[in-house]
């Protein structure tokens, strides 16, 4: 039987973004109206890092990341090969995509996007320079606990689909395109790693979009085979994890969307993609979303393989309401009933008495045979500057009772 890397994820853990500080966002929207520019920003991100670093530190995090205090860079736009479109129209981008059918519905009529109009090669880093911003502010003991948010390598070809990602005289095929993605992404990755980094986690709605019905009919509408199209980003995601040392963690967290407000942009439970997603995604570790509902029930967690991680998501960043921690506990024990009955099979008391680590913050972890169970927050709570609905103080009470549900289920 395979086991299962410890190393990280940690057993304190969490998805990422937080709430910008006032001075930060106010920038932020003078740099929306054209007002001031990115460099002056610098100082008011510097800034506002330091100060979720230590928020994290004193929380009790396992892990540090930088909180997506700066404006956002992903990939897509310092790659080579990729062109800028400040005002892509919206008929260019595919409009059974659950973001789109909302964004248009909303009334916009062109987006920014990119556009692959030559090869695809990695000339300058990615996230280099934010880990080493994050390792000039931490003790040198704590570098192996800094992790990096990443944009998937779908992001693009999600929105724009095969015909409108790549020039096809470039690119014959979605498998050159993510090919040559694939090389960018392992040079990134292998740079980091040499850096000190040993955890980095994908942030990609694209595969919760496959278990939305609606997405699902369109592409059936539209003539796309979205059993293959699934195959397609599970081999892209595969081809940038790939040959990663045995000590680098890397996760996935499929999002719902976390729009401004905390709007959600898709719905619909893990069923039609878990067992394709936890036995074929290279990754160690998924993050799932389960705060309410439309996220289905813990049934597909059956299919979870030995040798993986699931971070339960079942506290909610879209509200400052408080959850009950005697409803978490209960839907804790929920899923570790039907993890223990999958394969391998475990008596409930077995599972619950195969604790090896104690308990220390948020992401806690439930060891029986190889499997692992966490929980965590659903989502970051601003995945987009503006943010979620939400306060500093409403952040620490949501960890807080992660904590204190944690140490009630466990020690």
């Amino acid at each position: 039987m395979s086991t299962l890397k410890l190393n990280p994820p940690f057993r304190v853990e969490h998805i990422g973004s937080f709430v910008r500080p006032k001075e930060l966002y106010d920038l932020r929207e003078l740099l929306e109206q054209g007002k001031c520019t990115r460099e002056d920003l610098i100082p008011a991100e510097d800034a506002a890092v330091k100060h979720v670093v230590k928020l994290q530190r004193d929380l009790g995090l396992g892990s540090i990341t930088d909180g997506d205090m700066r404006v956002f860079e992903g990939v897509f736009d310092k790659l080579g090969g990729m062109t800028y479109l400040p005002h892509r129209p919206m008929t260019e981008f595919k409009p059974y995509i659950p973001h789109v059918k909302i964004l248009s519905a909303m009334g916009m009529t062109e987006s920014p996007t990119w556009y692959c109009s030559g090869k695809i090669k990695r000339i300058v880093p990615f996230y280099v320079d934010h880990f080493k911003a994050l390792k000039a502010v931490v003790p040198p003991e704590d570098v192996s606990r800094i992790k990096i948010n990443m944009c998937p390598p779908t992001w693009i070809h999600q929105r724009h689909g095969s015909d409108l990602t790549y020039d096809p005289a470039v690119y014959k095929s979605d498998d050159e395109y993510f090919n040559d993605l694939g090389i960018a992404y392992r040079a990134e990755i292998k740079e980091l790693y040499e850096l000190g980094c040993r955890n980095i986690q994908l942030d990609d709605p694209t595969f919760c979009y496959f278990c939305n019905e609606d997405m699902i009919s369109g592409m059936e509408a539209a003539g796309v085979d979205h059993e293959a199209l699934l195959d397609t980003y599970i081999r892209a995601t595969n081809l940038c994890t790939a040959d990663r040392p045995a000590d680098l963690h890397i996760g996935l967290h499929m999002c719902r969307g976390n729009f401004r407000g905390g709007i959600h942009f898709s719905e619909g439970g893990y069923h039609r993609i878990a067992v394709k997603l936890f036995n074929s995604v290279d990754v160690d570790t998924f993050y799932l979303e389960y705060d309410n509902e439309r996220s289905g029930d813990f049934s597909p967690l059956k299919h979870l393989p030995p040798n993986k991680a699931a971070v339960l998501g079942i506290v909610t960043t879209k509200s400052p309401k408080l959850e009950d921690a005697q409803a978490l506990k209960a839907r804790i024990h929920e899923a570790a009933d039907v993890v223990a009955a999958g394969n391998p099979p475990r008596s409930k008391e077995a599972a619950l008495n195969q604790l090896v680590f104690p308990v220390d913050f948020l992401v806690v972890l439930i060891i029986f045979c190889d499997f692992r169970l966490c929980i965590s927050p659903q989502c970051g709570f601003a995945s987009v500057w503006q943010g979620n609905p939400v306060t500093e103080e409403d952040q620490k009470a949501k960890l807080q009772l992660l904590l204190q549900v944690a140490k009630e289920v466990w020690q």
